[in-house]
């Protein structure tokens, strides 16, 4: 940190990894929704929770793309903050709904539950990542590098669950 404005090349190389990787998993997603689509949108919980996956890669695109703005640490934190918060929000949601529509899809209620755990686990460390910056605390720059990691993998499993699962009707049916 220089002045305020973080210009550390280990970090940015990170972000820059990041972004790219977080734009590709998108739009492999995005491919597995296309594909899916019928089936995905008759289990009442996997639209929200394909929302929020992508919503949690874009987390990661645009805060990747923010820390690469030679900005005061303190405006990026701001950023990353309000970020972190939106990708929070996509996550309730995706919660509420796994929740909610549990009982009615016979569904077991520890895979609710620890859908809504994992959820969790991808965007608080964005949230708190964006606090610490805020307060000039560099380990910031940790907190949202484990919130990139924890997206990268859970993303993956979601879209396994959206592309073959057996959540899916008729997921092994690949006539």
């Amino acid at each position: 940190m220089i002045g305020g404005i973080y210009t550390s090349p280990m970090w940015a190389n990170f972000f820059v990894a990041a972004s790219g990787a977080s734009a590709a998993l998108a739009g492999l997603i995005f491919v597995a929704l296309s594909v899916n689509i019928n089936r995905i949108l008759q289990v009442p919980h996997l639209p929200s929770r394909a929302g929020a996956t992508i919503g949690t890669l874009i987390l990661i695109l645009v805060c990747s793309m923010a820390v690469l703005i030679p900005q005061p640490a303190f405006v990026l934190g701001v950023e990353i903050l309000v970020f972190g918060i939106c990708g929070w929000l996509l996550k309730v949601r995706s919660a509420y709904r796994a929740i909610a529509d549990r009982k009615r899809t016979g569904r077991p209620a520890f895979e609710a539950v620890t859908e809504t755990v994992f959820g969790q686990i991808q965007v608080l460390p964005f949230i708190a990542g964006g606090v610490l910056l805020i307060t000039g605390a560099d380990a910031g720059f940790y907190w949202v590098a484990g919130g990139v990691i924890a997206v990268f993998v859970l993303s993956v499993f979601n879209g396994w669950v959206l592309l073959v699962s057996d959540y899916l009707p008729n997921a092994m049916d690949l006539t």
